[in-house]
């Protein structure tokens, strides 16, 4: 079917703006006012993206960069209208869409998905929908409260390391184990944990009704300790110093 003139404007018009090398001006838009437009648009998306991935741009060289970003506008339809979640549809460009170009980071996607985790945290209304807990509840006793704000993450690359001057070429043996939360003041920090502590959130995070004693309980039988009781001690100092941080809020009422 057909569709009416101011629909088949629009359409040209946008995609112009997302392709102008291959897509011809709208009819009867000026060549000049068009490019306005298109340049406007390009370095909104330019300026979001380099923003959003500041580590990720620094290491780019401006030609790889302008055409990923470039590229992200042809290839990608993002879902949402908010500029706060361009970097999610970013790095959906990154793992579903983008090929493969000569030059690029091994760890680009690791990296990028990293750094968008620190605007997802600090723009979270998670906590706004939380129930009622106790701050000063028994850790171990209780059912410890994870932060809806703090996300464990495991990376193959060390990613929190990454930078102009480190920029690994193989990839490590061993995973790099981190934990993003947000503390008391809304500040979000960046912490490298253990297998032990990366188990013990997912375990807390899976089952809510898991206490806390349960769930070093649970690890010292999977380590096959000898000793569960050290583990139960060394847990019970971790869960606190967990709060303290605002990882666990507390225990669940």
């Amino acid at each position: 079917m057909d569709l009416p003139q101011f629909q088949r404007q629009q359409l040209a018009f946008t995609a112009h703006i997302r392709d102008p090398r291959n897509n011809p001006l709208p009819e009867g838009v000026p060549a000049r006012r068009m490019g306005i437009y298109t340049e406007l648009f390009f370095n909104n998306i330019n300026e979001q993206l380099s923003g959003n991935f500041p580590v990720l741009r620094q290491i780019t060289s401006d030609q790889p960069w302008f055409a990923m970003v470039r590229d992200f506008m042809i290839r990608h339809r993002s879902e949402t209208p908010l500029f706060t979640e361009v970097g999610l549809e970013f790095i959906d460009y990154l793992q579903r869409e983008r090929e493969a170009a000569p030059g690029d980071w091994p760890f680009m996607l690791e990296l990028a998905h990293y750094e968008y985790v620190e605007l997802a945290v600090a723009i979270s209304t998670a906590e706004d929908e939380l129930g009622d807990y106790d701050p000063n509840g028994d850790l171990l006793q209780g059912r410890p409260l994870v932060g809806p704000t703090a996300w464990n993450l495991t990376y193959q690359w060390p990613v929190h390391q990454i930078g102009p001057e480190y920029l690994p070429e193989q990839q490590p043996a061993e995973p790099t184990q981190l934990v993003v939360y947000r503390d008391r003041q809304d500040n979000v920090h960046f912490l490298q944990i253990n297998v032990v502590t990366q188990r013990l959130l997912q375990l807390l995070k899976e089952n809510p009704e898991r206490t806390g004693l349960d769930a070093l309980k649970t690890i010292a039988g999977e380590l096959a300790h000898p000793d569960p009781q050290a583990v139960v001690a060394g847990g019970r100092e971790l869960l606190d110093d967990l709060r303290r941080r605002n990882v666990i809020l507390g225990t669940r009422t």
